[in-house]
């Protein structure tokens, strides 16, 4: 199946924003800030890897730079949000997408519970903090959620948890910003083709579709553009009168329920051919 590109299409909703997008040194990082620069954002790209943060600056292009920083730590985050203000004079957009998928379900020492809340709830809460103190009015908050924050599934615990939370804050954040013109969002995706899924999947996108396909009613695992369009969105003006809540950017997963869209007919039909 095609999938359509922002490529070629420049609709320049961002322009003249300046953007700062965590964990963006591969993957759904990386695909959401290339979109964003392509919407006309100047991207600051925010990791722990600088090899591979400068080549996703590299592929961007002049709007986009990378920025070192380990976001568990405040001083870092003060310096390196002071350093974008200062260059740019503003904080206009903030996604907040860096996480840790560090989990053993049940099973799951205090220290896993502490690193994965580190990096997926508090650094995210910590981060907003920072960059809203340089975010004018018409700014906007963005945290990547997951339909796993929704949902109950065998041995995961701390990921959905964090997931869960941080939709939480961003209807807390939203109300606390709301008064200053800033609005607070978070975009909620399903399976999409990102470095886990490519392990899992032995790198086949096809087959990752395949698989993908029960589970979501368009047939297939997103991509991460496509994510990245829906946060280009949310934070253009496009969306001025939205916030405090999450868009569901799954492929129609949000909307099956246990029986994943099948009638009970077809259920009992199956289990009588199974006989």
């Amino acid at each position: 199946m095609a999938i359509s590109t922002t490529a070629g299409r420049l609709e320049g909703r961002l322009a003249g924003r300046v953007a700062i997008v965590s964990g963006a040194t591969q993957g759904l990082g990386a695909d959401i800030a290339k979109v964003l620069a392509l919407e006309g954002a100047r991207v600051f790209l925010l990791g722990r890897s600088r090899a591979a943060g400068e080549v996703v600056a590299a592929e961007i292009g002049a709007s986009a730079s990378y920025l070192e920083v380990d976001i568990t730590d405040d001083a870092e985050l003060d310096r390196c949000v002071a350093a974008v203000a200062a260059q740019c004079g503003a904080v206009h957009l903030l996604v907040n997408n860096a996480c840790s998928y560090d989990d053993s379900g049940l099973a799951s020492t205090r220290a896993q519970w502490m690193a994965t809340l580190n990096v997926n709830l508090v650094s995210a809460a910590m981060l907003t903090q920072k960059a809203v103190a340089h975010m004018p009015a018409g700014g906007t908050v963005i945290n990547v959620g997951s339909t796993g924050g929704k949902f109950g599934a065998s041995g995961r615990a701390i990921y959905p948890a964090s997931k869960a939370a941080l939709i939480q804050i961003t209807r807390n954040f939203a109300v606390d910003l709301a008064p200053r013109g800033i609005r607070v969002l978070s975009v909620s995706p399903a399976w999409t083709w990102s470095p886990s899924v490519e392990r899992m999947s032995g790198g086949d996108l096809a087959a990752a579709d395949a698989v993908g396909a029960r589970f979501h009613p368009l047939g297939r695992v997103g991509r991460g553009e496509e994510v990245g369009q829906a946060i280009a969105f949310a934070a253009s003006a496009d969306a001025s009168w939205m916030t405090g809540t999450d868009l569901a950017v799954d492929g129609g997963f949000a909307c099956l329920g246990p029986d994943q869209g099948i009638s009970p007919s077809t259920w009992f039909a199956r289990l009588a051919g199974q006989r």
